[in-house]
């Protein structure tokens, strides 16, 4: 299967435990590429579940705010959209801990009661994206790339936050500068060895 792209168009955000729609972060709405191998995994699951509408308001609840009806790949056992307190609470950190990635519940805890740091939660996928991305990529240009694919204003504002996610820049610097010294290192001592011709 071909790689594939991600239409970033909105999010379902939260307010006092109230669901709605509205724009990505930024407010800017963005082409992702997808790796093939996830392109393959999302067409696997929307072949066993299939997406399934639902209807929350546009920008923020409450009030004469419209709805809109989007096909939301995951839901709740109800059809509903899926608060990400509750995917945090109930499916992320539990599936964290069985890797043991995250310690597990404290007997006698409630089913919220996780002793993992808030950044724990299924955000930082995120930011593990962001930096798996620039740490394989070269420096320059590709940052403005993934700025853009993470919906960030400006790529010093990606810098900004995954800088110290990219030890390997360095190294690639290096590489290039050794690379260039070698070569010019090369012909310099190729036109003044002993056997080169003489002016």
């Amino acid at each position: 299967m071909p790689d594939a792209a991600l239409d970033v168009r909105r999010q379902v955000k939260t307010i006092d435990g109230k669901l709605y729609y509205a724009l990505p972060k930024s407010k800017m709405s963005r082409i992702v590429d997808m790796p093939s191998s996830v392109a393959e995994a999302l067409t696997q699951h929307m072949a066993e579940y299939p997406p399934v509408e639902a209807e929350l308001p546009w920008g923020r609840p409450g009030g004469d705010v419209p709805t809109k009806r989007f096909p939301l790949l995951l839901t709740t056992r109800f059809h509903n959209a899926v608060a990400v307190n509750t995917w945090n609470t109930y499916t992320w950190k539990p599936a964290l801990a069985e890797a043991g990635i995250i310690p597990p519940r404290r007997a006698g805890a409630k089913q919220w009661q996780w002793e993992a740091a808030p950044n724990d939660g299924f955000h930082v996928l995120r930011h593990t994206y962001a930096s798996i991305m620039l740490e394989a990529g070269e420096a320059g240009e590709y940052v403005v790339t993934v700025a853009r694919w993470m919906g960030h204003r400006s790529p010093t504002v990606t810098l900004d936050y995954y800088a110290h996610f990219m030890p390997e820049a360095g190294n690639k610097g290096r590489a290039a500068i050794d690379g260039l010294i070698g070569a010019v290192g090369e012909w310099a001592v190729g036109r003044n060895s002993p056997d080169s011709p003489q002016g």
